[in-house]
């Protein structure tokens, strides 16, 4: 018999994909599917995937998405199948939608960013310009994104020594906030809307335009204490929502929360496509590993995409455990706190 972690978390991109669909059409939803014009690792098609359930013009919405960051979409994923069991009641005008993994490139091909090197979590900049760096950012390009292949080059050392130097806040925020100049290097937020993005907008806009209300939650993981998680929103509705789903609800600020600020969020860009919607946006991160562990995960990946990319290269199985850990207490407890805050979110909104 499954453990529950092996009955919701997929191997891969493709297993995800499939199991979505089909708990989609079990569940009496509405699949469709945007392609991309970007493949998997055998040439396979990628498409983000979206299960719709109940009203098609809902005054009440609760949006559910995973994968923005790629390989951050195995939570997500288990999430969602797991969810998909448990479609709550929806009352006349009310509307679920799932979106499930909104960067297939970056899942297939174990990465963060997407076919453009894009982190698509900076990419959602509605009218402001693809256009600008942190001030410390590029001072620190030559340890971020080093030319060459992977290799032991005294990380630690001199990660430490930048922090010692600058202090860990102000260089959390510098590398991790996003820059719009440096298209091989992290955290590259892209010089124009991407496609997927776009079609994703275009696809929810005209379906939200009539909501009233509505409850977004974005999974991600890699921030944060071991198996914990995290509510991330932005100082606006930091009060009401720590009202409604507790003490987790931290605002965006790097000396109060594991996160930090970021500009080009795909969470505060849905008040755009509802412009007339009372809208609650939260970012449900789930911690990993230490930041440090992290970031060299990221690096040396990054090292190595830019260098052909292939799948079979130990950085990608790092990478992919960084931000997907194998460990059951670890998949367990992002279950049962991902199923918690869709059903607080599902009776906030619908009872």
């Amino acid at each position: 018999m499954l453990s529950e972690a092996a009955e919701y978390f997929s191997k891969d991109y493709s297993t995800a994909r499939t199991r979505f669909r089909q708990a989609t059409e079990k569940a009496g939803g509405r699949l469709s599917a945007i392609p991309l014009v970007a493949t998997g690792p055998g040439n396979e098609d990628l498409t983000i995937d979206i299960g719709w359930f109940g009203s098609e013009n809902p005054r009440k919405v609760l949006l559910h998405c995973s994968g923005l960051h790629g390989v951050e979409g195995f939570a997500g994923s288990a999430i969602q199948l797991r969810l998909l069991k448990e479609i709550p009641r929806l009352p006349e005008g009310a509307a679920l939608v799932v979106i499930h993994v909104l960067n297939p490139y970056g899942m297939a091909w174990l990465r963060r960013f997407n076919e453009n090197n894009v982190d698509l979590n900076r990419n959602f900049l509605g009218s402001g310009d693809y256009a600008g760096v942190p001030k410390k950012y590029p001072e620190l390009d030559s340890f971020l994104n080093p030319p060459s292949l992977p290799s032991s080059d005294f990380f630690l050392l001199r990660a430490g020594w930048i922090i010692c130097r600058y202090g860990f806040n102000p260089v959390k925020q510098a590398i991790a906030g996003g820059q719009y100049e440096y298209s091989k290097g992290l955290f590259f937020g892209g010089k124009q809307l991407e496609y997927g993005p776009q079609k994703v907008q275009e696809f929810l806009a005209g379906l939200l335009s009539s909501s009233e209300q509505l409850i977004a939650i974005d999974i991600h993981t890699g921030l944060g204490k071991f198996a914990e998680d995290a509510l991330l929103v932005e100082n606006t509705h930091f009060s009401a929502l720590r009202v409604q789903f507790g003490e987790r609800v931290v605002p965006m600020e790097p000396d109060q929360s594991p996160a930090y600020r970021v500009q080009g969020a795909m969470i505060t860009s849905i008040q755009r496509l509802c412009p007339n919607a009372r809208v609650m946006a939260v970012t449900q991160e789930f911690g990993t590993y230490r930041s440090l562990s992290v970031l060299r995960a990221l690096r040396e990946e990054n090292r190595w995409h830019h260098h052909g990319g292939l799948l079979n290269h130990p950085t990608k199985q790092i990478l992919k455990n960084a931000f997907y850990p194998d460990n059951d207490t670890w998949r367990l407890r992002v279950l049962q706190r991902g199923r918690q805050l869709f059903h607080q979110a599902s009776l906030s909104l619908f009872s």
